[in-house]
């Protein structure tokens, strides 16, 4: 992408190159982020980040404000993308100067070889007025445009938790995700000190040095709720069925400091080699790992372990705050074929349980299919198993769940059951 003779800041460039990948890979903001800001300035990372995050998470309200004033013309995908960063810094970024927003999109076009289309892009962003958007008088269409959720979600959460409650659920979802993290295994006096104070004033680049010394491990505060509930007592033998990335496989190994055999596997060595990285970042040691499709029979004795954990695939709807592009990627049949999924590797799980022993199953999504749904017919069809309520003052549901959410706790959506095999 030349861009000799033509103005656009180095931020504006890595945030299209971003957005494009999501666009036609669907790729995840939250992994190429970090490869792109690596080569750039805090003041053009700072900038670039705000630009994807805020434009994924407003992309609906910003096509419908194209829709507007560019009528029936069809638009491809470069275009797409640089009016929508065009706008949203318009809208939303009040440091940023309008002339600098329409001028830098209309080289943007020139630059991604479109230089036919700057023109348009520069009739389109001139145009824009705050209050132009005709919105619909339908309720459930509105916030899908305001909020920028596909409806059909909308719709689900509504079944699920009523329209208000939706509502607070979608905007905490726009909002950014804190910058949660813990400590670990190598985390110094020195650091523990500084950072367990009420008021911590330590800068994103300073927390990022940390991380990269091991010193600290980014994880919301909801996922490593998931890893207190998994409890290992002395010489217990632990599986963590789907362990990649690794934050709560080495967070229970940290918690726990086991004397029993402690195995991860995961059905991808990459992701699998990624468990084994933060292992060695973090301090880690006397641990396992396996590949094998956790769908499939697995290849461990029956009644091999005292404590298993299943963090089963999942849509990922309790963590659109952070991954906001995953309401775009999901459809509604999405749901139905992670629950049968859910289910054949709960069932597979449950084999190489011994009695006696605990199974925790938790998701990141908010939906009932893949959670409520899949432990109530597992516990229909498997009478030797009980729920067990976990030990929490907090975050537990009348049913005996953990349940935790974005716009009511600061948190990832996340959803939780510990089973008893009798």
């Amino acid at each position: 992408m030349p861009t000799e003779g033509r103005k656009v800041s180095p931020a504006r460039i890595a945030a299209f190159k971003v957005l494009r990948r999501v666009e036609r890979d669907k790729a995840f903001s939250s992994i190429l982020l970090p490869q792109v800001e690596a080569e750039l300035s805090p003041k053009d990372k700072k900038l670039c980040h705000k630009i994807c995050l805020g434009v994924l998470r407003n992309k609906i309200f910003l096509d419908e404000i194209i829709k507007t004033f560019a009528r029936d013309k069809k638009i491809d995908l470069e275009i797409r993308i640089i009016l929508r960063m065009g706008l949203y810094q318009l809208i939303f970024l009040d440091k940023v100067p309008s002339h600098a927003a329409v001028s830098e999109s209309v080289n943007l076009a020139e630059i991604c070889g479109k230089p036919e289309a700057k023109g348009f892009v520069n009739a389109i962003l001139r145009k824009y007025r705050p209050g132009k958007l005709a919105l619909p008088k339908d309720p459930v269409d509105r916030l899908s445009i305001t909020e920028s959720h596909p409806r059909f979600l909308i719709e689900r959460w509504i079944r699920q938790f009523g329209f208000d409650e939706t509502v607070e659920l979608v905007k905490a979802n726009n909002e950014e995700a804190e910058l949660d993290f813990r400590f670990t295994a190598k985390t110094s006096p020195a650091v523990k000190e500084l950072l367990s104070g009420k008021k911590v004033v330590v800068s994103r680049e300073e927390l990022l040095e940390l991380a990269s010394r091991g010193e600290i491990y980014f994880q919301d505060k909801a996922s490593q709720l998931i890893a207190s509930l998994v409890e290992i007592h002395d010489g217990e033998n632990f599986l963590d069925l789907c362990c990649a990335p690794g934050g709560k496989f080495t967070l229970i190994h940290l918690l726990a400091k086991p004397k029993g055999l402690f195995v991860g596997a995961d059905v991808f060595l990459q992701r699998l080699r990624m468990v084994k990285e933060n292992c060695r970042k973090l301090g880690i040691q006397n641990y396992q790992l396996l590949a094998c499709n956790a769908e499939m029979e697995l290849p461990f004795e029956n009644e091999s372990f005292d404590v298993v954990l299943v963090d089963a695939p999942c849509s990922g709807t309790g963590t659109i705050r952070r991954n906001p592009e995953i309401r775009y990627f999901l459809k509604e049949t999405d749901f139905a074929v992670l629950s049968e999924k859910q289910s054949r590797i709960l069932e597979n799980a449950s084999r190489v349980l011994k009695r006696g022993g605990r199974l925790v199953y938790s998701t990141c999504s908010l939906e009932r299919e893949e959670n409520e749904e899949v432990i109530n017919a597992f516990l229909q069809k498997h009478k030797n198993f009980s729920l067990l309520k976990p030990d929490l003052t907090q975050n537990l549901t009348k049913e005996g769940f953990m349940r935790t959410f974005p716009h009511k706790d600061k948190a990832d959506g996340f959803f939780a059951a510990i089973l008893k095999k009798v």
